[in-house]
């Protein structure tokens, strides 16, 4: 019996509660997946890095030997600082010195990445007053570069998915949320084809020392705006039409985010993910629960206010006339 009682409520708690539990397996589900990422991450970068790691030390040693006359110590301080320009995007090869890293359709390629938050991370502003200007572009960039997605997200999505929905479920006798499923399906098919794979392919014939998986490495990081920067197009050495194919870039940059996020809001727009996204929302209070409780409140107003109003009266009149208990006609005695 105490058994059974029991199992009960614990049943009726995780009912009541059942947002809660959901929005704790969410977390304890991503927590896993991001432990998941790491260890696999480890296991396979970290042997490259110990051989490139003894590859870099045995050149250095190799090349101490062929130059006695330099010691290590002046050859530590060189590279530091031919490292620490490199990463503000200045290289001092011979063949590399001819690319300008802050020309305008370098910096306009730079400006797009920077309002996209994609940020490769290969350029970075070398003065104090560039690097204040990247702070207070950006505070007012990124939102409105928030508020121009939304509203070309929001009238693309007018023709691209709501109308041609609506026309095949009216015209077509077919169920919504089917059609929805399907439509969805053939736009990322068509995203993925005009957006990740031809690019792909132009970019592995532009770019020398880049093959197809290496090109579609760059247009996943680049779209989802992770942009890693260890893949930069237009910065080969003797690059023709440079300015030309960065600014063919930040087109391609700037529509095709715009396309992943009318691919996302088609998907978020299924009736399925809606309802699996509202497992793990708060429940919002029903309007027959609101009328409820205002119901509740203002009865209880009312009575107060009733007996606030009986009190008063009791307070005005203490007593009450002798005309009002008896009249003369009433009284025997009088009669």
């Amino acid at each position: 019996m105490l058994q059974s009682l029991a199992s009960n409520s614990c049943v009726r708690l995780i009912q009541s509660h059942k947002s809660t539990w959901y929005f704790a397996s969410l977390v304890l589900g991503y927590l896993l997946y991001l432990i998941f990422g790491a260890v696999v991450f480890s296991s396979v970068e970290l042997p490259y890095e110990d051989l490139l790691r003894q590859e870099l030390r045995a050149i250095k040693k190799q090349f101490l030997q062929e130059n006695e006359c330099l010691s290590e110590e002046r050859l530590e301080r060189f590279l530091k600082k031919a490292l620490e320009a490199s990463n503000y995007g200045v290289s001092i090869l011979n063949n590399a010195s001819a690319n300008w890293n802050w020309d305008f359709t370098s910096a306009l390629f730079f400006a797009s990445t920077v309002l996209s938050t994609t940020g490769y991370g290969h350029t970075a502003p070398l003065s104090d007053g560039g690097k204040a200007f990247c702070i207070i572009y950006s505070v007012i960039g990124i939102p409105f570069t928030l508020l121009f997605l939304t509203a070309v997200v929001q009238r693309i999505m007018v023709f691209s998915t709501r109308r041609p929905i609506m026309y095949i479920h009216m015209h077509w006798g077919l169920s919504k949320p089917l059609v929805a499923i399907v439509h969805a399906t053939l736009l990322a098919m068509v995203a993925v084809s005009c957006f990740f794979l031809i690019p792909a392919a132009i970019f592995s014939a532009l770019e020398e020392n880049w093959n197809f998986l290496e090109s579609f490495y760059f247009c996943f990081i680049s779209l989802s705006t992770i942009g890693l920067g260890d893949y930069v197009p237009g910065e080969a050495v003797n690059q023709k039409f440079r300015e030309l194919y960065k600014v063919g870039i930040t087109v391609y940059l700037i529509l095709g985010l715009i396309v992943m996020l009318v691919v996302l809001e088609t998907f978020c727009e299924l009736q399925q993910l809606k309802q699996l996204r509202k497992m793990f929302y708060l429940k919002k209070e029903k309007p027959q629960d609101r009328l409820a409780i205002l119901e509740h409140d203002h009865l209880s107003f009312t009575t107060v206010s009733k007996r606030a109003t009986a009190h008063n009266e009791d307070k005005t009149h203490p007593f009450v006339s002798v005309s009002t208990l008896a009249s003369p006609n009433d009284d025997p005695m009088i009669q």
